[in-house]
């Protein structure tokens, strides 16, 4: 008998270019979803969101569920709980992450995702880099700036300000050297600039194993309110495995007993020049699907989500993606189909300006 997975998106409250890349991962796990033959899909919209998906390609295995204004807690309270597995796709964003996961277990769905410990503490930058400092994975230099207060002259720059539950380069700006930073209405965590490469790498996550997927170098917009618009999966096989590596290490800091990661958790960090990693920091961790979905999901001839799932059970991993030795540059392009398009390429090319 299939397994039926409800995916949810949230997007509604949200800045348009998180609504963007949350759109384009939902199209890409359901597009990946259908790869399964034991699966099939509940996918809950708004009703203002296109259905991401080609016309007359698995509409027998996939329902829509559109959710009027006002009643998106419900429904998802409600297909959760008919569900074999809930997928959430939603931003950390003012506790909207933590809240819908907490909900969809509430009404008895199976999320996969980590646990509310975990999420709670991933979502806010501030404490995730001391607890990371904590456990020995370094992290940039930074303090906290309290909501009304001014960077301190003597703070290096150029520096990095972030708002402590934003994702997606909502809130984010990056200080020349010589600029002020204008007072917030709401506390920040400021940080050193760090030069090098720009990576994440996603891992799944379960109750036996965590497997640290590909790295994907993270392609940015200039100037000082940054975008993300795509990944490369070119990274040449030293600092592919220091990536891999420096993952790993930073999930097993947050854990604690109390505290699970579990499904699809993203690492971002920075690598630095040197081969031996002492210039490479953490940056953040994401307690949830990310865009890196777009462009991964795409390696392999069978379902990434599907495998997910598996690990998220306690099952055995088994995804012939980690092995065809396939790579390439994806943009999220929020389309009306709401994938991501991927161009493929050789094995360590030249990275994308």
């Amino acid at each position: 008998m299939p397994e039926a997975a409800a995916l949810f998106g949230e997007t509604g409250g949200v800045p348009a270019g998180l609504a963007v890349e949350g759109r384009s991962m939902l199209g890409a796990l359901l597009h990946d979803g259908l790869r399964a033959d034991d699966l099939e899909l509940t996918l809950l919209l708004e009703d203002a969101v296109d259905v991401p998906l080609t016309p007359g390609i698995g509409h027998g295995r996939v329902t829509v569920i559109r959710v009027p204004d006002g009643e998106e807690r419900h429904c998802l309270a409600e297909a959760a709980a008919a569900a074999d597995w809930t997928v959430v796709v939603a931003p950390e964003t003012n506790g909207i992450l933590a809240d819908r996961v907490a909900l969809a277990r509430a009404a008895g769905g199976r999320v996969a995702g980590a646990d509310g410990p975990f999420i709670t503490l991933a979502a806010d930058k501030q404490a995730t880099a001391l607890a990371l400092a904590a456990a020995g994975v370094a992290v940039p230099a930074g303090v906290l700036l309290p909501a009304g207060a001014r960077l301190p002259v003597a703070f290096r720059r150029p520096a990095v300000a972030k708002a402590l539950d934003r994702c997606g380069g909502d809130g984010l700006v990056v200080l020349p050297r010589g600029a002020d930073l204008p007072p917030a209405p709401l506390p920040r965590r400021v940080e050193a600039f760090v030069a090098g490469t720009p990576v994440g790498v996603s891992c799944l996550c379960g109750p036996t194993e965590t497997i640290v997927l590909p790295p994907v170098r993270q392609r940015f917009s200039k100037g000082i309110h940054p975008g993300y618009f795509g990944g490369d999966l070119r990274l040449k096989s030293l600092p592919r495995n220091r990536a891999m590596a420096l993952a790993r290490r930073a999930i097993r800091g947050l854990e604690s007993p109390s505290r699970r990661a579990r499904g699809w958790v993203g690492v971002d960090m920075i690598l630095g020049d040197r081969e031996d990693g002492v210039d490479d920091r953490v940056l953040e961790i994401n307690p949830r699907m990310t865009t890196s979905f777009v462009g991964l999901s795409t390696l392999g001839t069978a379902s990434l989500l599907r495998a997910m799932l598996a690990v998220v059970a306690g099952g055995p991993f088994i995804w012939p993606g980690m092995e065809t030795g396939r790579d390439g540059v994806f943009t999220v392009d929020g389309g009306p189909v709401g994938r991501g398009d991927v161009e493929h390429g050789g094995s360590d090319g030249p990275p994308v300006p």
